[in-house]
């Protein structure tokens, strides 16, 4: 099965006028789009089109992945309306997303553009759920009160408790906190996580956050920065009652800078090492040791992945990869190339 691959980005425009428009105003420079962060429903791919440059006309959208696929449009979801920059209702700069058990399309709006460039605030910070079978948002959640101006927020968590309240978890890695979000309640705080997980930090640093589900229907989350030697856990049901005191586990030193790129909506955990295309299982039930990493994919072309997401229709895993520090270092041309690879065997 070969990767579906694409350059910068294409969108549908309403007609050819408003693309001409769009192209001529700069809110469409097609090598400045890249996306980063992926879910798959059926045939359907949502993507996250961060507005890390000037010219990305549209910052969440869906396209097809239905075998022979060989161009890549993409359609912004759920409209061009939620696009608009500077209209604090609509979607400014979404980094992260995830679809739950219910088919609902969450993301993450930092709310800042052209963060590679001069990054500009449009809007407060905000999670947006949106139903992937209507279309229609069903729940906006401003995160203005738990976050700070200095705040990075990069990744997001959607967790169900045991008796069906959904919670939200942000990770703010300037901050050293996650951010936890009561749904029913409609009411959030932050959990400041010990020093000790910050040993050896970078200024700049990022906080990966992985959530983990048991057998037994618990769940867990796993974080740690980058540039830190050490990774932790935390159980779910401490973190949405606000006491992380003394329940942190370390779980060991990292033999090396890991990007976590995913998980199976299990208890397996995808990573990579910084720089290297090589990705890796572990499964959690396991120790946290190098014996227990097991190399299950590596692109033909060096592309360095950011996304491994479950493809239940095809029951596999798939990775969304780029060249995207040559894109950080605005070295693309045309722009990324990107592809939607397939882990082979079966998860």
């Amino acid at each position: 099965s070969q990767p579906i691959q694409w350059t910068g980005g294409q969108f549908e425009f309403p007609c050819a006028s408003t693309k001409s428009l769009f192209k001529s105003s700069g809110k469409f420079i097609p090598k400045n789009v890249i996306a980063t962060r992926a879910q798959l429903i059926g045939d359907t791919i949502y993507l996250a089109l961060p507005r890390y440059r000037k010219g990305v006309p549209a910052t969440l959208v869906k396209t097809n992945v239905k075998p022979g696929t060989c161009s890549t449009t993409f359609k912004p979801y759920p409209c061009w309306d939620l696009q608009e920059e500077g209209n604090c209702k609509a979607l400014q700069s979404v980094v992260d997303l995830v679809v739950d058990q219910n088919e609902v399309l969450w993301v993450l709006d930092t709310g800042i553009v052209n963060t590679l460039e001069t990054p500009v605030r449009k809007c407060p910070p905000k999670v947006v759920a949106m139903s992937v079978k209507t279309g229609k948002v069903l729940k906006t959640v401003s995160l203005e009160g738990l976050t700070s101006s200095s705040s990075r927020l990069q990744y997001l968590v959607v967790d169900y408790a045991p008796d069906g309240g959904c919670f939200v978890y942000v990770s703010d890695a300037a901050n050293r906190a996650i951010i936890v979000y009561n749904l029913q309640a409609d009411r959030g705080f932050r959990v400041v996580l010990p020093k000790a997980v910050t040993a050896g930090c970078r200024s700049r640093d990022v906080l990966y956050i992985a959530l983990i589900r048991r057998d037994c229907g618990s769940t867990e989350l796993y974080f740690t920065y980058l540039s830190t030697s050490k990774l932790f856990s935390l159980k779910s049901e401490y973190l949405r009652s606000g006491v992380a005191d003394g329940r942190i586990l370390d779980l060991g030193k990292k033999p090396s800078r890991m990007v976590i790129i995913g998980t199976d909506n299990g208890s397996a955990i995808f990573f990579r090492n910084e720089g290297d295309a090589e990705v890796y299982r572990w499964d959690t039930n396991s120790t946290f040791a190098e014996a227990n990493f097991k190399p299950v994919y590596r692109s033909q072309t060096c592309q360095l992945v950011t996304h491994a997401v479950p493809d239940y229709k095809r029951n596999t895993m798939r990775v969304l990869q780029s060249n995207f520090p040559d894109y950080m270092q605005n070295r693309v041309g045309c722009g990324a190339i990107q592809q939607l690879g397939l882990m082979q065997g079966c998860w």
